[in-house]
């Protein structure tokens, strides 16, 4: 992780806790207060006016985090030099804007941690935290961190309670934020039962260790290391503190007072000393320039001291500026390995699943074939015998019809003779159906002549049809003429009637009318009579002309005289006119 991705977890933090609203923008304003913090702690020239000419084309609208890099990018963090300023100062200012919005410790005063611990779990949060935003620590890092702060107190963590507690939160398998992170350490959880400033102490030392790099120093309860003076050569007593690249030694260990320090490089070497001028457990420090000798309280923090300065220029020698970066990056690979390897193993899972599938798949599809195979032969073997009966009926039902076709050539043989017999038969009676059709087709033609005197007979036939057709239309009419008349005689009787017996006086009157209306009645039933003979009359000349048609009708056979011509024609039109005499009568 490199100093910008340092500085930009907490300026994202500071930059989150002004987004009052969450809308993901922050306005000019604070930015412009945000920025001119900035370049105080960072130790960068001011720059009042850049942010105005960064933003002159949005002067009103408030700018987002992605509007917003470009210029820190720019302005600040590429003019950040390394060395050049307090981190911590830094830290400091960020967790301030974001704690302020964020942290929610205990209110009555039960907080495990102070709010200065809070800030140094921040820093450490970001510095474990993984490179993606929003920032969360991944549960291997969460447990890695509780257990160097249990170590440094001589606890043991109970692993599966963090598990439970990391399974129960609805982010917990995935990672936690620094406030969860932090609400957890507070709920005293994991840290049942012991003091305040023990977890206080734990905390600054794991902050040491892990953001300033401070590989090793002497702690309280031990006292400090002695150190052999270079010019008077005398022995004193000083506070030491190790880091990759220097041993700095102070007065005492609130390190106000810096005394010294030793400059480490791959040049460097550290080895045990036998002991002399009364002092015990000693080891030096061998620079290009000179040799440092110094005395620890016991072996163990001789051995202890001579691990961590080897270490530091082991560090040195591979070119690494700290540990725990290193062992961070080395957790990262271990984890994307541990990873690969899950989803490796899962997909192998998967395939030999697969494969085992797909070899069930095949059994049953070979128990499929072998079924088939059985179902096969035995239908072949049915087949096999189907034909061989087949081949055996066949051969049956050709000898049978050998014997009938031998039998058939002998009939057809006799039949041979009978056929020629027949043949001269037919020829004869070709001859005399030629003569015969000579006869007929004299008698066709006398047949003609007579077809066409029929057509002259019909036509006038026709002709005395219609003529009776409109007669009896005629008759009809005054048929109806007759009723319509009855009926008016009907009504004026009913109105005589009633004149007859409203009017007495009009009653001679009255049968005069009467009188004549009888003589009306009578000529009326003459002339149904007199149209009723005619009708008769008119009857007896169509069946005059009925015999006359049927005569005129019946074919002419060959060799027939017309004079055996039956009297019987026409009689489909006989019901016709029987019908319409019914109906005139």
């Amino acid at each position: 992780m490199d100093l910008r991705a340092e500085l930009l977890k907490s300026i994202w933090y500071a930059f989150t806790a002004l987004d009052v609203e969450k809308s993901g923008k922050v306005s000019k304003s604070q930015l412009k207060v945000l920025s001119h913090n900035l370049y105080t702690v960072l130790c960068i020239p001011h720059d009042p006016v850049a942010l105005e000419e960064h933003f002159r084309d949005d002067d009103d609208g408030p700018v987002s985090s992605q509007g917003y890099m470009p210029y820190l990018n720019k302005y600040i963090l590429d003019k950040v030099e390394e060395g050049a300023f307090v981190k911590e100062n830094f830290d400091e200012l960020c967790w301030t804007l974001t704690a302020k919005k964020n942290y929610k410790p205990d209110r009555n005063g039960n907080s495990v941690v102070s709010h200065q611990d809070a800030f140094k779990l921040w820093c450490l949060f970001n510095f474990l935290s993984e490179d993606k935003y929003p920032l969360i620590m991944v549960p291997d890092e969460v447990e890695y961190l509780l257990k160097k702060i249990c170590t440094a107190m001589n606890v043991e963590l109970n692993s599966c309670e963090l598990d439970d507690y990391l399974s129960q939160e609805p982010q917990g398998q995935g990672g936690l934020t620094v406030w969860q992170f932090l609400d957890m350490v507070n709920s005293g959880r994991f840290l049942r039962g012991i003091e305040q400033e023990a977890i206080s102490m734990a905390v600054e030392e794991v902050y040491q260790e892990v953001i300033e790099d401070v590989l090793k120093q002497a702690r309280s309860p031990h006292g400090y290391l002695w150190k052999k003076g270079h010019l008077r050569r005398n022995w004193s007593e000083r506070w030491f503190t190790l880091k990759p690249s220097v041993l700095s030694y102070y007065m005492s260990e609130e390190r106000k007072e810096k005394k010294g320090s030793i400059a480490l490089d791959k040049h460097c070497c550290v080895e045990v000393l036998p002991d002399r001028d009364g002092k015990r457990c000693m080891f030096c420090v061998k620079t290009s320039s000179r040799t440092y000798e110094m005395s620890a309280s016991d072996t163990r923090q001789r051995q202890e001291w001579t691990l961590a300065i080897q270490m530091a220029i082991r560090l040195q020698a591979e070119g690494k500026k700290s540990l725990h970066k290193d062992l961070k990056q080395k957790r990262r690979e271990q984890r994307e390995q541990r990873e690969q390897r899950k989803v490796a193993k899962e997909e192998e899972t998967q395939r030999l699943k697969q494969l085992q599938e797909e070899k069930e798949r095949k059994l049953q599809e070979l128990e499929l074939l072998k079924e088939a195979q059985r179902q096969a032969e035995i239908l072949l073997q049915e087949e096999e015998q189907r034909r061989r009966q087949q081949h055996e009926e066949m051969q049956r039902t050709l000898e049978i019809q050998l014997q009938e076709a031998e039998q058939a050539r002998a009939s057809m043989q006799a039949e041979m003779v009978l056929k020629e017999a027949e043949a001269e038969r037919q020829r004869k009676r070709i001859l005399e159906l030629e003569e015969m059709q000579e006869r007929l087709q004299e008698a066709l033609q006398q047949e003609v002549k007579a077809r066409q005197d029929e057509e002259a007979v019909r036509y006038a036939q026709a002709r005395l049809l219609a003529e009776e057709e409109e007669k009896l239309k005629q008759l009809m009419k005054l048929k109806e003429e007759q009723e319509e008349y009855i009926i008016k005689t009907q009504l004026e009787k009913q109105v005589l009637k009633q004149e007859m017996e409203n009017k007495n006086k009009c009653l001679e009157e009255a049968q005069k009318q009467l009188e004549e209306v009888r003589v009306n009645r009578q000529r009326v039933d003459q002339d149904v009579m007199a149209a009723q003979r005619k009708l008769r009359q008119a009857s007896t000349n169509v069946k005059h002309w009925n015999v006359q048609m049927n005569r005129l009708m019946h074919p002419i056979g060959p060799g027939e005289k017309r004079t055996n011509v039956s009297g019987g024609g026409f009689t489909g039109y006989q019901p016709l006119l029987s019908q319409r005499e019914s109906s005139v009568k």
